[in-house]
């Protein structure tokens, strides 16, 4: 894929960075995936906007990048372009924050109001920042994202919980930009159809470009002793010091425990190459050192294979694959 010289230099001047052969294996948390003809990083929202308009007017294909943390890439060379959302990254408790918010142009307007237990972050924004900067303002909701290695849009794309927590308790309303009406809206929570790992946005063409949360007023004390509590639990039971896409499998129903039932067929520890089934915990896959694509996608279809065959259950996988 080339892209005229015209296009990029505009996307340039307009606060986006530009690097050209950009191997993704380093913007994965699972170090794995070829490389994108171009990637692009936009500076503020503005900027990211102006790129997805700019790509979308000259019918460049292109996908939205986050923290890369539920993410498995293809290690052949990408056949589109990838925009990160790394600098997207303002968070605050200011009310010219949420004015900003919503006299954004076409944006369309509601009546959300903004009070002091409430906390406005952009795309980019690691949710495990926006749980400890919550803690730091004596505001309580977030601490199950405390260890959730991913960003704010990711958390929201997938309805992402931990630990009896998930986006849809703590969401007030999301930003998006609606690629096909090329506008900018505002979603409210009962309008987001969150359910388990799902969001309205994996069925529209929405991106998300900020988040409010609503959360609650506690003790700073109170906050952080549960962020502790919950992040022992975490090393205690998730391989935390290994690259992985998190857990790897969603759970079918209530009643199934992917990780424990993996574990029960014997399959920790599970190899090929340098993909193996986490000895910590059943329910991911980590990379020992250069595990390939194909490695990865054939240690979870062994999985996927041996479930069903004993329990007669179909696995979906949680991480977003690119191949």
């Amino acid at each position: 894929m080339i892209i005229d010289e015209k296009i990029l230099k505009e996307l340039y001047a307009n606060g986006c960075d530009v690097k050209k052969d950009e191997p993704m294996k380093n913007h994965t948390n699972f170090r794995i995936g070829g490389a994108t003809p171009y990637m692009f990083f936009p500076r503020t929202k503005s900027s990211f906007i102006y790129t997805l308009r700019i790509l979308k007017k000259n019918n460049i294909r292109y996908r939205v990048i986050g923290g890369g943390a539920n993410l498995i890439v293809k290690d052949e060379k990408l056949d589109f372009v990838v925009i990160s959302t790394k600098y997207l990254s303002n968070i605050s408790l200011r009310n010219e924050d949420i004015i900003k918010y919503l006299l954004m142009e076409n944006t369309e307007l509601m009546d959300i109001g903004f009070k002091d237990e409430e906390i406005y972050a952009e795309i980019g924004v690691p949710i495990s920042r926006v749980s400890s900067w919550a803690a730091e303002e004596e505001l309580s909701g977030l601490e199950f994202a405390s260890g959730i290695p991913g960003t704010v849009g990711g958390a929201i794309f997938m309805n992402a919980g931990a630990y009896e927590g998930e986006m849809k308790d703590v969401v007030k309303s999301v930003e998006v930009y609606d690629e096909y009406n090329d506008n900018i809206i505002i979603i409210s929570n009962e309008n987001l159809d969150f359910s388990y790992r799902h969001s309205i946005l994996q069925d529209k063409n929405y991106i998300v470009l900020s988040v409010i949360f609503k959360l609650e007023k506690k003790s700073k004390n109170e906050i952080f002793n549960k962020i502790k509590e919950l992040s022992k639990k975490r090393w205690n039971r998730q391989p935390l010091d290994m690259p992985s896409a998190g857990s790897i499998f969603k759970r079918p129903r209530k009643d199934f425990y992917v990780g424990t039932t993996i574990e029960k067929l014997g399959l920790k520890g599970f190899t090929l190459g340098d993909a193996m089934v986490s000895e910590k915990h059943a329910g991911f896959i980590v990379n020992k050192g250069n595990a390939t694509f194909k490695e990865v996608m054939n240690v979870i279809l062994e999985v996927k294979k041996i479930v069903k065959e004993k329990y007669d259950t179909d696995l979906e996988i949680e991480p977003e694959i690119w191949n």
